[in-house]
């Protein structure tokens, strides 16, 4: 997996635009089961493809200059799926950890896993740390995976933290803030994701990111996850180089 490591790019390198770039893009990628349902596959066949369509998008992210994308690989609800469904999923991360790891190391690439960890088995939790240590060092794109992740269950886990230190007399109530609570996410020291894009025709968060995704610009498409490429990914960022970001305020054109 190639991936260029000069990512300090300001503008999209999708054709002529010219558009500003998202420093931080967040995927939600669905619709790998009704791409292989629609082919009469096995769903394993699905998320098989889907990993394909992951890696065209890193190479792309590196490319165009991209700082940091977040993937939705797994989520704490996904662990209700059929057993041999999971099985398989947790076979594919530790293909793509053999396979990829050490193409995106040599790629400068730098991967941070965020979600919950306390019942993970220890297998999945020497993969992950595995990944994050091997490439901790270094300074380009940075690729961060959600792996068993709810963000519901992320602010719960932060406002824990932050109540504790209020317990025992680090601060006080009254000096809890936006960002001390920030500080505790699993995201802390990343900026927040400037675009969201979700396939498959679905438009919801689905638990994702809620807290960093107050200012978020969405992108929605009907492509299935499988099915989403280079092309599909420079049309996303087109649209958001159009888009004018006000963060609650009012554009100087109403006036």
């Amino acid at each position: 997996m190639s991936v260029n490591p000069d990512h300090n790019l300001q503008t999209s390198a999708s054709a002529s635009s010219g558009a500003k770039l998202p420093r931080h893009v967040a995927f939600i990628m669905d619709g790998n089961g009704r791409w292989a349902t629609a082919r009469g596959l096995p769903r394993t066949e699905g998320h098989r493809q889907g990993l394909e369509a992951l890696r065209k998008v890193i190479r792309h992210a590196g490319k165009v200059g991209i700082d940091v994308i977040t993937i939705y690989s797994f989520s704490s609800e996904n662990w209700s799926r059929p057993e041999a469904e999971v099985s398989f999923l947790m076979g594919l991360l530790r293909r793509f950890v053999q396979r990829d790891l050490s193409e995106l190391h040599e790629a400068n690439v730098k991967i941070r896993i965020i979600g919950g960890r306390s019942d993970l088995e220890p297998g999945i939790l020497k993969l992950l740390k595995e990944a994050e240590d091997l490439t901790r060092d270094n300074s380009g794109l940075e690729l961060v995976v959600a792996f068993n992740y709810g963000a519901r269950d992320e602010i719960l886990r932060a406002a824990q933290a932050v109540a504790q230190k209020v317990a025992s007399g680090v601060f006080n109530p009254e000096d809890v803030t936006e960002d001390l609570l920030s500080e505790e996410l699993d995201t802390a020291g990343l900026p927040d994701p400037d675009l969201i894009i979700r396939t498959s025709g679905e438009m919801r968060l689905s638990n994702f990111l809620l807290w960093q995704a107050a200012y978020s610009e969405f992108y929605f498409c009907d492509l299935l996850w499988p099915d989403f490429d280079e092309t599909a990914f420079d049309k996303a960022l087109d649209c958001f180089g159009a888009r004018e970001r006000r963060y609650g305020g009012v554009s100087a054109k109403t006036f």
